[in-house]
């Protein structure tokens, strides 16, 4: 379903829910295009703040403060989805919040999103709610073991999971992980991890971006590429489908990442990012409209960019690790052809704190890969 709504042009000022690394990629793309952006953020040193035209340091529950930041901005998104929806639900009261209150209330809850992907005809990750009374006997059963057991939100790069492979692990991981509703999901036995992008404006247009096939580290996404390898090229259109019909059944109006599993040939959706995400990074350089410009495409009703690969690429993420005994030797990815160095402006490294990333384009997506693993472990400290 299409609506006719104005455009909001070059000029205007967008408004930016949450400080982070997407909140400064958001807020430079911005900038090209000839927009200001007002980060609104709780940290007084954000990542965002740094390069938007105004930073607003204050808690997502300070209603004098939002209701500001709102009036003065034409439009308002977000960069990570573990934002009170009281707060989205009260600042698009005065400016339109793209994505909104509904979708984030879906993407937010491990269990609400599973349900409604699940009642709309996508193919989820089995699993099953857990609720302070619910016998574990039950679900370890019907699951099987081993399985993953998640807090419901605020989970993110590994935090607010286990796995577990025994009935006691099981015992032992709900209590870790509080006594409040939780979610198990069968440990699927896969052949890969990818994932998709889909833009959405409120006319309704929608685009789709590549496939791309990711590998992570202690949970933490590693490495992206694409194109995907050879064997899972086949899955790149039934992937385009699925995005764009979780973007039509949320009524998307933004950017969305799908992660999912790949068991078999099936496509399995692990989880739903309604943002720019770590997996599309690439796009900055290997696609023709970056994964934050299209950001900015959709959430002001413009035409959408194109999505056409560039050329294979691949990103590697450079996490606080890096560090090590002193500073990464920054350099190298500098000295080397079709290498493009971000870094977030992050003042302290912490081991698994996401500092950056080094993208590369090459003759195919395994070499990039290749060449920047070997090169990030040159660049250590």
């Amino acid at each position: 379903m299409s609506r006719n709504i104005s455009p909001i042009l070059p000029g205007a000022t967008l408004g930016m829910l949450g400080g982070g690394q997407l909140g400064r990629m958001f807020s430079v793309a911005a900038a090209r295009l000839g927009y200001k952006v007002i980060v609104f953020a709780p940290e007084s040193e954000s990542p965002a703040g740094e390069v938007s035209y105004k930073h607003i340091c204050a808690p997502y529950e300070d209603e004098e403060r939002l209701l500001k930041f709102a009036r003065e901005v034409a439009v308002i998104s977000l960069e990570f989805e573990n934002i009170p929806v009281a707060t989205l639900e009260r600042v698009s009261e005065l400016a339109p919040v793209r994505p909104g209150p509904n979708v984030l209330k879906v993407s937010q809850h491990r269990i609400k999103e599973k349900s409604s992907l699940q009642a709309a005809g996508f193919l989820v990750t089995p699993f099953l709610p857990v609720e302070p009374d619910t016998d574990l006997n039950d679900i370890a059963r019907e699951l099987g073991l081993p399985l993953v057991l998640k807090t419901v939100q605020f989970g993110y790069d590994g935090k607010g999971q286990q796995i577990v492979r025994s009935l006691d692990q099981l015992q032992t991981a709900r209590q870790t992980l509080g006594h409040g509703l939780l979610i198990a999901e069968k440990m699927i036995d896969f052949r890969a991890e990818v994932s998709i992008l889909v833009a959405r404006n409120p006319s309704g247009e929608t685009v789709v971006y590549p496939l791309v096939e990711n590998e992570h580290r202690h949970h933490i996404l590693d490495v992206t590429r694409c194109p995907v390898s050879s064997e899972l090229l086949s899955l790149d259109k039934p992937a385009q489908q699925i995005a764009l019909g979780v973007a039509e059944t949320l009524q998307l109006e933004g950017l969305l990442c799908i992660e999912f599993f790949v068991a078999g040939d099936q496509l399995m959706i692990n989880e739903i990012a309604p943002r720019p995400h770590n997996s599309g990074h690439w796009t900055i350089e290997g696609c023709v409209t970056s994964q934050f410009e299209q950001q900015v495409r959709a959430i002001c009703n413009l035409p959408l960019g194109s999505t056409e690969l560039i050329g294979p690429c691949a990103m590697v993420n450079i996490l606080g690790d890096l560090w090590g005994d002193g500073l990464p030797d920054w350099k190298l990815p500098m000295q080397q052809a079709r290498t493009y160095l971000h870094l977030y402006g992050k003042s302290k490294a912490v081991p698994g704190r996401k500092m950056g990333h080094v993208t590369q384009l090459a003759d195919c997506s395994q070499q990039a890969s290749d060449n920047l693993r070997i090169l990030r472990e040159s660049m250590k400290g």
